[in-house]
């Protein structure tokens, strides 16, 4: 087994802990660039908690991007390509539907790992009119550090392919605004997805940002959410300090 399967492996059980309640059953999805052709994503339908190796299936980026300048048809037209797509044509797996967004997150943001939950924390705010502005705001410094300036927002589409238009829109939006790479995706009435270079930063960011859903909840019930002002915001990510910190967070 490679060092990037064994690493996404441990990863994804990671994620997938009861205790955590960030996925449940067969929630949630990860994947990990194995170079500039390939890519290994979780299969449909597998648990997190107790996936192994044989829970992934490895895949080629080129016609799962082209799904996203043309689609090849209905569902089952996408599903024929996802088969298609596989490294191993002979694998009974079959990739996540989601496997449109990990491709087009792997590429287009230039990151190495990916990991999408569904943290009940932070879908109290994506089921409720506070999931934008939870979205857009910090509310304490780590939170900043860790999942970035602001987080992209992405509003309720299909899951699959739709949804994988939708988040490369916003995304796009993102990456012209602040000429980086997003660390966190928010999707309503959907979840979480954390961008990282290592399976360590994916875990991080989705822990702080779980943190920073309680947190802002918790505001909630007592008040009005006090929001960082954008400047302090701003000071904070670029301090040479708390570059140097985020950079620690990132090791494996």
């Amino acid at each position: 087994m490679s060092d990037t399967l064994s690493q996404l492996v441990e990863m994804t059980r990671t994620l997938g802990q009861p205790h955590l309640e960030y996925v449940i059953i067969g929630e949630g999805n990860t994947s990990a660039r194995i170079d500039d052709a390939s890519f290994w994503i979780k299969a449909s339908g597998q648990g997190m908690e107790h996936i192994g190796p044989d829970g992934f299936v490895a895949v080629h980026f080129e016609p799962i991007l082209a799904m996203l300048e043309r689609s090849p048809g209905d569902l089952e037209a996408q599903k024929a390509v996802m088969d298609a797509a596989k490294v191993d044509p002979s694998s009974p797996l079959r990739p996540s539907v989601e496997v449109t967004f990990h491709a087009m997150l792997l590429t287009e943001c230039r990151v190495q790992v990916v990991g999408h939950t569904h943290p009940v924390a932070v879908n109290r705010l994506m089921c409720s009119s506070r999931a934008q502005q939870f979205a857009h705001n910090r509310i304490f410094p780590d939170e900043a550090v860790v999942c970035g300036p602001e987080s992209v927002f992405v509003p309720y589409v299909d899951p699959g392919l739709p949804l994988s238009l939708a988040i490369r829109d916003q995304v796009r939006r993102y990456l012209d605004t602040w000429g980086e790479a997003p660390k966190v995706i928010l999707m309503a009435n959907h979840g979480l997805i954390a961008l990282g270079q290592t399976p360590t930063e994916v875990l991080n960011v989705t822990a702080m940002c779980v943190k920073a859903a309680k947190i802002f909840a918790g505001a909630c019930a007592v008040g009005e959410p006090v929001f960082m002002k954008r400047e302090d915001v701003l000071h904070i990510v670029r301090r040479p300090d708390e570059i140097y910190r985020r950079k620690q967070f990132v090791q494996r």
